[in-house]
């Protein structure tokens, strides 16, 4: 993703107001058409309220709630982890105390070359090589003594083409990263060289929520592409789920998106319509003071965004100005199954990223325990 070119400059922790664009292209699949944010007709649906900003105007929406939800120096103006600081020691305990059966779930999709990804922005799948066999070892041929052989292998992917994390350094707003710095001097040729993802490799581990949207509010399990969850469907599936959601929370979202693209073929789910966060949940993202939040989608907001022309703007407000671990393409469909049958939506999250030097993603095989 290129930078932007605009130079404005923050005062205090408001947003800069320049009218530079993020992006200079749409979406990877461009679509002129808005989903109407109303919820599906079924016995859990709820009426979700009018969307508050105007829909022609995506630059002063961003500037407004950036203003309104930066956490711009509340940790130091030196800050590599942004929400992250909000998991701390006893939230950690917290969570360990809720394993009970010891039952665990891994919440990732597969690395391989079947996984949904269409080279967008140069975004392809894995490629897996092996660099020895068992078919070289039973030949003999690889020159090892006493009858000893082995298999090695090498993958080439980029960091966020499945399950993953975006960094600090993934998403920028008219030039500025997360804290008020300037994107050049954050992310150059050589990598994040401030808030790389490294230095998060650490500190993901704690008390996790599964909020299943898909099964409280859709139909079937599943929310239909263009479906924009609200603060208010969030605290509906909360409720109906018994859980709280507060300080340190690793939450999980759970729209039916993959569950559908496991039946009918990935299709556009790489970059294509999707159920997803509303651009209105910037507040309750803020107000809850969570450390993190995953989705079972390609782009974690709904698709196509709120405003007609836009790509991605509550990126642009989680990333810079919360400094929140956002999780894509993640896969909880089985611990779903399980919350719904004992009842039971908290769990132990452990989601570590790969500490590469200098990403602004990474790979990630998150694990709940329960």
């Amino acid at each position: 993703m290129t930078s932007p070119t605009s130079s404005a400059s923050p005062t205090s922790s408001a947003s800069p107001t320049s009218s530079a664009s993020l992006f200079s292209s749409a979406s990877p699949t461009s679509s002129a058409s808005l989903f109407s944010s109303a919820s599906p007709s079924s016995s859990a649906s709820l009426s979700s309220a009018a969307f508050p900003h105007d829909r022609a105007d995506p630059e002063g929406a961003i500037a407004a709630t950036a203003k309104s939800v930066s956490n711009w120096g509340r940790w130091g103006e030196d800050d590599a982890l942004g929400t992250l600081n909000f998991l701390d020691e006893a939230k950690r305990r917290e969570g360990a105390a809720l394993v009970r059966r010891g039952v665990s779930f891994s919440l990732s999709q597969s690395f391989d070359m079947n996984g949904p990804q269409k080279g967008w922005r140069r975004r392809t799948n894995p490629v897996h090589t092996m660099l020895d066999t068992g078919t070289d070892a039973a030949l003999g041929n690889q020159g090892f003594p006493h009858g000893i052989g082995g298999a090695d292998d090498v993958i080439a992917m980029p960091l966020q083409c499945s399950t993953q994390w975006d960094g600090l350094g993934h998403i920028f707003d008219h030039g500025n990263a997360w804290n008020g710095r300037r994107a050049e001097k954050v992310v150059t040729s050589d990598g994040d060289l401030v808030t790389g993802i490294e230095h998060m490799a650490p500190y993901v581990a704690g008390r996790g929520v599964l909020l299943d949207v898909g099964r409280v509010i859709g139909e079937e399990g599943e929310l239909p592409d263009g479906f924009a969850v609200t603060e208010e469907h969030l605290t509906a599936t909360a409720e109906a789920h018994g859980v709280t959601v507060g300080r340190g929370d690793i939450v999980v979202v759970r729209t039916g998106r993959l569950a559908r693209a496991r039946r009918e073929g990935w299709g556009d789910y790489a970059g294509g319509d999707a159920p997803g966060l509303s651009f209105t949940t910037a507040g309750w993202l803020h107000r809850t003071e969570i450390a993190a939040i995953a989705t079972d989608t390609w782009g974690f907001e709904v698709r196509p965004n709120e405003f007609e022309h836009a790509f991605q703007p509550l990126h642009q407000i989680a990333i810079p100005h919360l400094g929140l671990l956002i999780g894509e393409m993640w896969d909880p469909d089985a611990l779903a199954d399980d919350c719904a049958a004992d009842g039971v939506y908290e769990f132990w999250l452990t989601a570590a990223p790969l500490p590469i030097t200098g990403a602004v993603g990474s790979p990630v095989n998150p694990i709940a325990v329960k």
